[in-house]
């Protein structure tokens, strides 16, 4: 979302497994391990281009999530979930394509030559544009706050727009770059709420994310060399954080929160992730933060709240 994202709900969830964690806990470590993504994978693309190094990460997770789907969707199937049809495969792939090969590749690239606070803030507004599109295409209605909600956000970003282009800490090529990433990822979101395709949580992770990763290789191999590559600890710690932290762990984290809350109340933690970016770029990669991106996180914050919040119950 997607996550997702950066983390995006794309299968079916089962049941509510049986509660071992605190939830405050699992909230708290989504958080970071979502938000500290663009930070380290700004630090692994130091030492690999970017498409290459995503191409090696999505084909990574994707493996590791198909080899072990097995194990975790048993319960799934056990408890009914319906067999996965080709037309769900095909689904899946596309919008494994739009949220993996597309979103992060151009968000990756923009990253070679962008801070990953500036990044992770203009991300975080992929609610706001799911919402301008559900109404058309999904008949969700919409109601004053949630287009308050949509002014808002868009208050929030032209504000960090402005302090950062007119204060030179980034460009105009980059802030498209994202921006295409955003509407890709909005895009997969969309079309998986549309299309609604089955499978387990993992097994179809597992397809989105070596979809991704194969749609990648070319392309990778086409425009990046293999030469840049440097084998360093970080890119060796990065790359196997964003695989096993991010990929895997922060995706069943997600789906683990899924079962415990809906899934509207669940996608409001996003809007805690400017304010994590921020600090991430700053703490890991010593990112200056212009005083205006305070407040421009503020609206955008509140504005995500009110498009994601769920609905009070008419009596």
């Amino acid at each position: 979302m997607p996550p997702a994202s950066k983390a995006n709900p794309s299968v079916a969830v089962p049941a509510a497994p049986a509660t071992f964690l605190p939830l405050p806990l699992p909230v708290a470590l989504f958080c970071v391990l979502w938000s500290s993504a663009f930070a380290g994978a700004k630090m692994a693309l130091a030492d690999c281009p970017p498409l290459i190094l995503l191409a090696v990460r999505l084909l990574l997770a994707g493996s590791l999530m198909l080899a072990l789907a097995p194990l975790w969707d048993s319960g799934a199937r056990r408890k009914g979930l319906p067999p996965i049809r080709r037309r769900d495969i095909v689904a899946l792939i596309g919008i494994g394509v739009l949220n993996n090969a597309v979103y992060l590749g151009l968000n990756w690239t923009a990253l070679t030559f962008t801070s990953s606070a500036y990044t992770a803030v203009l991300t975080s507004c992929l609610p706001l544009l799911v919402a301008l599109g559900a109404g058309p295409l999904l008949g969700e209605k919409m109601s004053p706050a949630k287009w308050a909600g949509i002014a808002l956000g868009l208050i929030g970003v032209v504000i960090v727009l402005r302090s950062r282009l007119a204060g030179a800490h980034e460009t105009l090529a980059g802030t498209l770059l994202i921006a295409g990433g955003v509407s890709a990822l909005a895009a997969g979101t969309l079309a998986f709420k549309y299309l609604a395709p089955r499978g387990g949580i993992w097994s179809g992770n597992a397809v989105q994310c070596l979809a991704g990763g194969l749609a990648l290789i070319p392309v990778a191999l086409a425009t990046e060399s293999t030469h840049d590559i440097h084998l360093t600890a970080n890119l060796i710690g990065g790359l196997a954080f964003l695989v096993i932290g991010v990929s895997i762990g922060g995706y069943g984290l997600w789906f683990y929160l899924l079962t415990r809350a809906s899934a509207t109340a669940a996608s409001s933690l996003h809007f805690l992730m400017p304010p994590l970016g921020l600090f991430f770029g700053w703490l890991l990669l010593g990112e200056a933060v212009p005083p205006l991106d305070f407040l421009g996180i503020v609206p955008i914050a509140l504005g995500i709240w009110l498009v994601t919040r769920p609905a009070r119950a008419v009596v």
